[in-house]
């Protein structure tokens, strides 16, 4: 993997909201990709990076259902709150990304087949160089996870682990 210039890159953390990071996922936890997702978030942080917190909410729902506040200790320097599974869909971030001159995004989260892949395609599409730590990602089943590190994510990201993302950012 090549080294990161922590200045124009910006982690990008899917949904880790108490109520979906407690669902049974596979193949990781939700609290094992959690703390991989802060550990990546210290080390943008440290760098020099951008974090951004992306959490969903219910459009037109007077109250969110319980458990949707972000788990404890995820914060964004940026936080964005989105009406549909991927992160750029009428939030602004991209707008925001651009302004800040962020070209690579690393992407966390809940769940792989859902925020994170809509949130990587578009990524993508707009012409950001994405990264994704498959230790830092998971699903509501394994075979969904298995699909998309298999067969999607190669041909838009870079397929890593957390370990080689923050050995990037040095």
């Amino acid at each position: 993997m090549d080294k990161l210039d922590p200045r124009h890159t910006a982690l990008v953390l899917i949904d880790l909201m108490t109520r979906i990071v407690e669902q049974p996922t596979a193949p990781h936890s939700g609290p094992a990709v959690v703390a991989r997702s802060l550990s990546l978030a210290e080390g943008v942080r440290k760098a020099g990076g951008l974090v951004v917190a992306v959490r969903v909410e219910r459009p037109g729902v007077a109250e969110q259902p319980p458990g949707s506040e972000l788990v404890d200790g995820v914060a964004g320097d940026l936080e964005i709150v989105k009406g549909t599974w991927g992160a750029f869909h009428n939030t602004g971030l991209e707008e925001v990304l651009r302004e800040r001159a962020i070209d690579t995004l690393i992407i966390t989260g809940v769940a792989t087949n859902f925020g994170v892949e809509q949130t990587a395609r578009f990524a993508d599409e707009f012409g950001f160089k994405v990264i994704l730590p498959e230790d830092a990602v998971t699903a509501l089943d394994a075979h969904a996870h298995e699909f998309a590190f298999d067969y999607i994510f190669p041909r838009i990201a870079t397929v890593c682990t957390t370990a080689e993302v923050l050995a990037a950012l040095d």
